[in-house]
């Protein structure tokens, strides 16, 4: 398993996703989505499995000072990328499959 969580510091879910890993002493890679965010690739991987309206969080402040809700889809990936707050976190990766949010139910099927 080559697992990587994207979280937030701040972000109680991306704290109990670590821990869960943790217990488990199932190794993973932290990135931190407020300084790093996603590269293009690792985003269209993500989006492929969980799909863009999963990916969003619509309840942030960015959401609505950039009018997210208000412009095209492509312009709303290409803001996605440049402003990592917009995200739901944590994106937990395994290769090809993802999850956004504590869903342990699914990790364990990954073991």
């Amino acid at each position: 398993m080559n697992i990587q969580i994207f979280g937030m510091r701040k972000s109680f879910d991306t704290k109990k996703a670590e821990r869960w890993f943790k217990e488990r002493r199932i190794k993973y890679q932290y990135i931190d989505l407020a300084s790093k965010g996603l590269s293009a690739g690792e985003y269209r991987s993500v989006k492929a499995a969980v799909g863009y309206e999963a990916l969003v969080n619509k309840d942030c402040r960015a959401y609505k000072e950039l009018y997210m809700a208000y412009i095209t889809p492509q312009a709303a990936e290409e803001k996605l990328l440049e402003y990592p707050d917009l995200f739901n976190a944590p994106i937990v990766r395994n290769g090809k499959q993802a999850t956004v949010g504590f869903h342990p139910e699914v990790w364990q099927t990954w073991e």
